[in-house]
């Protein structure tokens, strides 16, 4: 299920603060860093519990994890953005990310910076989906 995202700025810059997340979205999809750097701001963390444990990335190292290929399970995977919240400089946005087996749930903080919007920090959760017996 896809819902549309609540809109609380004029439509140009509700399309320029989608950039980010769209380039974010696309790192997924294919795997290429390269999207990770577009979309984060140099300084940005990436924050949360994978395993119980406490991880605080920074953009490198959070780019690290990307192999440069698309996952073998791609085309089953869903993303969506769930809310973005504009004001001024400042936004907010809830991006989905469902997978076959795990979910994530990423709260993003966005600023538009020399004129360009970028994440600057992103908090996460992620949860296992449970296994279907057949």
């Amino acid at each position: 299920m896809v819902f549309a995202p609540r809109v609380f700025a004029q439509d140009t810059e509700l399309e320029a603060a989608k950039l980010p997340l769209q380039n974010y979205i696309r790192a997924h999809e294919t795997g290429n860093a390269d999207f990770v750097r577009k979309a984060f701001s140099n300084d940005a963390k990436i924050v949360g519990h994978i395993s119980g444990n406490l991880i605080s990335w920074s953009v490198e190292q959070y780019a690290g994890r990307f192999n440069g290929k698309a996952a073998s399970d791609e085309a089953q995977r869903k993303r969506s953005f769930e809310i973005i919240d504009i004001t001024g400089d400042a936004a907010i946005a809830k991006v989905m990310l469902d997978y076959p087996s795990i979910k994530f749930v990423d709260y993003m903080a966005l600023l538009k910076i020399e004129g360009e919007w970028k994440i600057t920090h992103k908090s996460f959760n992620v949860q296992a989906k449970p296994v279907s017996v057949k």
